[in-house]
Order: structure tokens, then C-alpha cells, then sequence
């Protein structure tokens, strides 16, 4: 070949290849990538040009609508306080209105990392606007759902990020999560980009609309997706100290030499069950069976699962005391994870003798679904978190340290201990053909 010719093709295949790499960050993630930076919504957005993927670092299941928002919070700033579990150099969010009757219109949302741990005041030049399919303003419908364009932003792990919606106008009941273990916060009027928190006078435990995070990272290896009822949802631990016992994994999977890359997405829902639906529809407290696909299967960067429920199937009326019947019910959410080629690790029940509801029968219950567990022919592989908690002298009730008084939920340290139980070499591998 000339010399000539050869140089020729030399900068053709460059050309190639930096195409190619700016192209992947828009690439990743489907239609959603898109940016314009000319646009007022987009600044700070666009991504790298080099390797990545998109991870999610945060997430919380809608959880029912909001008692008393029949016209939503119109003319109303909401600022959702959250916390990463990794960090990467790009973002973006999912808005839900699974709740509501109504479209609900945003106008207006941004992004900003907190100042200080929940605190409304966003860190200096870390405030973005969102934008979704390039405008500055989106309308969900009822039932549904939609993803923000990226921002580039560079996230640290475990910050806490600022994440505002505004709504001009009446848009039905609010989806909501009610146990958020956190402090967020409202202001009247638009001040979705007000970097100062003074206007945000009004405190609130609950997160709304905001149901997703994810980052773009170049180290991230996946997500691990946490399927559970109030023991994951953290109840009982310590607010705005992210003290439930996935953001304790979460700092495991940070710290430890030879842990994967992963991402932990909080999937717990305080009362919900393998089998049963609450109330109204769409449900409030949709089952894990019927809210698999999406809290689980949706999001993104899923490779493994881990499910921690049962509990109360056996606690609230109407009580399930056929242990079969439970254990086909997890059984079936595993089948659903291995259909996408995902590890399932699941949880044993937890004691919770002294607890109000606890009664010889209804723990019997708990005991021949556990002796199933861990015979190993319901999930991949088992975290014994009812070994974990019990008291070596009473195992029929939690150790006291580990107790947060009610006898059923942990305490901080009943928290951390299932997430130091946890072997983090089972989040790796794929999915067993058959159990």
C-alpha cells in the first residue's frame, strides 16, 4: 500500500473512532440522550466523549396518592432532598404520575447537589436545569412516567442531591413515597433555580413525583435492586441519617477491596406484600408481584435482585397461614428476575415475637417459609437476616440492640447488621437455570 494511501486510511479510521465515542453517551439510554446546547434548558448538559453507561444510584417506589392533593401542589416549588450511592459525571431523573387521574404538567425542574446534608441550599455552581426531549417543561399522563434529558454534573457518592419541580396548575392527586426517612421541602411560587434555600420554609418526610436517578460513570458495573416492605424501606432508622440497612450496603459495596461497582436502588415499600394489593386504584401498596416490572425490571442497570418480604403476608388481615402459598409467591418473582437473566438473593423472615400481632400460629408460619428459604429452592441464594437479628438466648424475638422497640423493625444497628450479613460475592454471576 502507498505510503499516502495508508495515511489516508489511518485518518479515516480516527475519524471513526472519535465519532464513534461521542456518540456513546447519547447513544446509551435510548432517545433520552439528546441534547441542545443552545437551548436555555439544556446548560451544563451534554456528556463526555468516551466510554460509560448509565447506572441508577438512587430510586424509590411510588407508593400510593398523597391523602388530601386532590389539585396537586399548583403554584408550588417541591424540592426532593436524596442520596446517591454512587457518583458519576452525568445525570438524570424519573418523574412519575402512576397516581393520578390527571396529566400533571411540570414546567420547570432543576438539579443541584445540597449544600450541606439535608439542606435546601444548593452547593455553589452545581445548579441545572432539566430538561426533557429538549423542552423545558413535560406533561405526564395519568399512570405514567417519563425521563429527564442528561445533565453533566459531576456527582460524588453518597451526597445528598436536590432535585425541584414546579407545577403551575391543578394535576390531580400526587404520587408519592410516604416514608422517606428524610426532609424535603417546598416554597411557594417558582424557585425551581434558586441556589439559596431561604424560600423553602415548609418541611416535608415524604419524596414526590421523583421516583429515579440514575449517572453516567465510566467504574460503575450495575445496580443492585432491593425488593422489600418496611424493614428496607428503614422505618424505624434514623432520619436524614441514611442509616437503612441498603445505604449500609451501599457504603459496603463503596469501601471494601473487591466489591462490585454497584449502585444500591431502594425498592421497599413500609406494609407491602408478596401476594396482596392494598386499597383503591391503581393500588396503593401494589404487590411485589404486580410492582416487579416496574421497580425492579425498569430500572436501570439491574444485575441483581434482593428480596426481603413475607412478613406481612403472614402480619396483616387478611392473614396468610398457608406457608406454600408465600413461597410460590417469591418463587414467581424469581422466575420473573431469571427471565431477564438476573441473580436473585433473598432474605429469611424476621422474628417478631412481643410485636402486637404476633401470635404461636402466625409464627409457625414464619418458620416453615424460612426452612424452605433455606433448603435453597427458592432463590439463588439466601441472606439469613432472621440468624442475623434474632437473640442467640430468645430466637424467637430480635436481639435487643438490633430492636427499635416496636419487636418487628431493626434499629440502626439491627441495620447495619444485615448489611454486613450480606456475602457481596452473590450479587455477582448470572441467574440459576432452575431452582
Amino acid at each position: 500500500m502507498p505510503r499516502r494511501t495508508g495515511y489516508a486510511v489511518l485518518a479515516a479510521l480516527a475519524a471513526v473512532v472519535i465519532l464513534v465515542s461521542t456518540a456513546i453517551f447519547i447513544g446509551v439510554g435510548g432517545d433520552k440522550g439528546g441534547t441542545d446546547e443552545n437551548a436555555r434548558g439544556t446548560r451544563g448538559s451534554a456528556a463526555p466523549a468516551s466510554a460509560g453507561s448509565w447506572v441508577g444510584t438512587w430510586s424509590t417506589s411510588a407508593a400510593a396518592a398523597e391523602p388530601n392533593t386532590l389539585r396537586g401542589f399548583s403554584g408550588m416549588s417541591i424540592r426532593n432532598v436524596v442520596h446517591t450511592s454512587i457518583g458519576g459525571t452525568g445525570a438524570r431523573i424519573q418523574l412519575s404520575n402512576f397516581y393520578s387521574t390527571r396529566p400533571l404538567t411540570i414546567t420547570h425542574a432543576s438539579m443541584a447537589l445540597a449544600a450541606a446534608p439535608s439542606n435546601p441550599t444548593a452547593a455553589a455552581g452545581t445548579m441545572r436545569r432539566l430538561t426533557f426531549d429538549n423542552r423545558p417543561w413535560v406533561t405526564i399522563p395519568p399512570g405514567g412516567a417519563t425521563t429527564s434529558d442528561p445533565v453533566r454534573l459531576t456527582l460524588p457518592d453518597a451526597a445528598d442531591l436536590l432535585v425541584t419541580t414546579y407545577t403551575p396548575q391543578a394535576s390531580g392527586s400526587v404520587t408519592y413515597h410516604p416514608h422517606a426517612r428524610q426532609t424535603s421541602y417546598l416554597a411557594r411560587g417558582d424557585r425551581t433555580e434558586d441556589t439559596a434555600g431561604a424560600a423553602y420554609t415548609e418541611q416535608s418526610p415524604y419524596w414526590r413525583y421523583l421516583t429515579a436517578v440514575d449517572v453516567w460513570s465510566k467504574e460503575a458495573q450495575g445496580a443492585v435492586a432491593v425488593l422489600g416492605d418496611s424493614i428496607t424501606d428503614g422505618i424505624t432508622s434514623t432520619a436524614g441519617a441514611n442509616h437503612r440497612w441498603t445505604d449500609f450496603l451501599a457504603e459496603r459495596l463503596r469501601t471494601e477491596p473487591g466489591a462490585p461497582r454497584f449502585g444500591v436502588l431502594n425498592q421497599g415499600i413500609s406494609g407491602n406484600r408478596v401476594l396482596s394489593d392494598g386499597t383503591q386504584f391503581p393500588p396503593n401498596n401494589p404487590s411485589a408481584l404486580s410492582r416487579f416490572d416496574r421497580d425492579v425490571l425498569s430500572r436501570t442497570g439491574v444485575k441483581a435482585v434482593i428480596i426481603e418480604l413475607g412478613v406481612n403476608d403472614i402480619l396483616r388481615i387478611p392473614h396468610v397461614t398457608d406457608p406454600t402459598k408465600i413461597v410460590s409467591g417469591l418463587k414467581r418473582l424469581a422466575e420473573q428476575a431469571h427471565a431477564r437473566g438476573l441473580r436473585v438473593i433473598g432474605s429469611t423472615v424476621t422474628p417478631f415475637y412481643g410485636h402486637r400481632g404476633y401470635t404461636p400460629l402466625l409464627d409457625a408460619v414464619r418458620e416453615q417459609i424460612n426452612t424452605q428459604i433455606r433448603a435453597g429452592k427458592v432463590f439463588d441464594e439466601v441472606v439469613d437476616f432472621d440468624k442475623a437479628l434474632r437473640d442467640p438466648i430468645s430466637p424467637l424475638r430480635l436481639r435487643p440492640t438490633y430492636d427499635s422497640g416496636d419487636h418487628l423493625h431493626p434499629s440502626d444497628e439491627g441495620y447495619r447488621a444485615m448489611a454486613r450479613v450480606l456475602d457481596l460475592q452473590d450479587l455477582r454471576g448470572s441467574a440459576a437455570a432452575t431452582l
